[in-house]
């Protein structure tokens, strides 16, 4: 198959950025001639990555994909005028100086968020009439809402319905709707995706690179007994983690120590929290080069998950969820639904009620009865468990089996239908 890919998010971007990379690779493995459209790299700083400089369009060759950049507005940022700079100009440019890449594709698989993505999708699947696989990655506009973008916005109301006609606008148009987390097809059909369009494709983690990665235990000081709890992602009004420091300060079990990584809108919040607390056994690390995230998943013996409570959140699968468990880790997961499902049917660890510092401490106490030693057998249980479900070899099978299925549905969409009647000349 020729297939397209078009996502905002691309390698060198790290996190769940880097997918779609992985997926163009895995696909043109699978002997396919594969064109991706996106956009410069600036994610998560908001700053253009060193060793590119933004232009019209910037054509690679990597790994035997085409990548086609075009320009953006650079953000990522608090500012929602800047957010939306961002995700618009990535939408027009990818219209005006993308879209030709994708001209004689066979199939178009488009990563859905952000939803503009929808301008230059419209037009391949209505102009170039390519049927099209929408990969759900987040649910607009519950994403934006838990998020706080809209908050005192006066004509909040009239923003989530117009982006609630936009999605269905997509959807619509999609041969088939692939979504990551289980819970989110009954959602979906309730805002009137048919249920033969909808495809469940879980997200892979990044998986490490084979042999034992050095951790940073001796680098960071921590002796052998520390029992070492782990959050590494965004630091964002969505992810609650007010609870995870205030649960900390409630467990006095000398071995804790919760590393936070990365940044976000609410780390200097975080960070005056655990200083007026005078909170002991929690330190900020900051934001890691993407090389050394593998090092700081071997330095956990547990990896938090966490999201505040909201309508969105029994829906939303981070994808730091396969990446813990690949990395063969234990799981702390302070959500609801599939999340919390996940560690439950994995084996690979405990949840604890979101926003609630009771119960997130009374977790911790359990890694730390456990110690070391119990937690890195969960952290094995739950690779199993990645190996059978989430690995990127069954998700590009997955991927691959979807574009399929749509390629053969646009096609029947296409052909003429038979007249009932035949009519004959005397």
């Amino acid at each position: 198959m020729r297939i397209g890919l078009l996502t905002q998010w691309y390698e060198p971007e790290p996190g769940p950025a880097s997918l779609p990379g992985v997926l163009a690779r895995g696909l043109a493995a699978r002997g396919h001639d594969v064109r991706v459209v996106t956009g410069f790299p600036n994610y998560p700083t908001g700053r253009v990555m060193p060793g590119y400089r933004i232009s019209r369009r910037l054509d690679e060759v990597t790994d035997g994909v085409r990548v086609r950049r075009v320009a953006l507005y650079p953000s990522h940022d608090s500012s929602a005028p800047r957010r939306l700079a961002n995700y618009g100009s990535f939408a027009l440019s990818a219209l005006l100086s993308g879209t030709d890449v994708l001209r004689d594709v066979d199939v178009l698989w488009v990563y859905n968020s952000p939803i503009t993505v929808a301008l230059p999708m419209w037009y391949v699947r209505h102009v170039r009439r390519v049927p099209v696989v929408l990969h759900v990655a987040d649910l607009w506009p519950d994403s934006v809402t838990a998020s706080g973008f809209l908050e005192g916005w006066p004509g909040r109301a009239a923003v989530e319905r117009a982006m609630h006609g936009w999605c269905r606008g997509m959807y619509r148009s999609a041969e088939r709707v692939a979504h990551l987390s289980p819970g989110a097809a009954g959602l979906l059909r309730r805002r009137g995706v048919p249920a033969e369009k909808l495809v469940h494709i879980p997200m892979w983690g990044d998986e490490p690179p084979p042999g034992r990665p050095t951790d940073l235990r001796a680098e960071l000081g921590l002796d052998s007994d520390h029992v070492v709890l782990v959050y590494a992602g965004a630091l964002g009004e969505a992810q609650g983690l007010e609870a995870l420091v205030d649960a900390c300060a409630l467990v006095e079990d000398p071995r804790l120590v919760c590393l936070i990584a990365g940044s976000g809108v609410t780390e200097d919040r975080l960070r005056d929290r655990v200083a007026r607390s005078g909170v002991g056994n929690v330190r900020f690390l900051g934001r890691l080069p993407r090389e050394r995230m593998p090092a700081l998943l071997a330095t956990g013996d547990a990896h938090v998950v966490s999201l505040r409570p909201t309508p969105m959140a029994p829906y939303t699968m981070p994808s730091k969820v396969q990446t813990i468990l690949a990395a063969g880790r234990a799981l702390l997961v302070a959500a609801e639904g599939d999340a919390a499902a996940v560690a439950r049917e994995s084996g690979a660890g405990l949840t604890a009620r979101p926003g609630d510092p009771e119960s997130i401490a009374e977790a911790v106490r359990e890694l730390c009865r456990l110690g070391r030693e119990k937690l890195h057998l969960l952290g094995r249980t739950g690779r199993d468990y990645y190996d059978r479900t989430f690995t990127v070899a069954l998700g590009v099978a997955r991927v691959e089996a979807a574009l399929r299925e749509a390629m053969a549905a646009g096609h029947r969409r296409k052909a003429p239908r038979r007249s009932e009647k035949t009519t004959t000349k005397s």
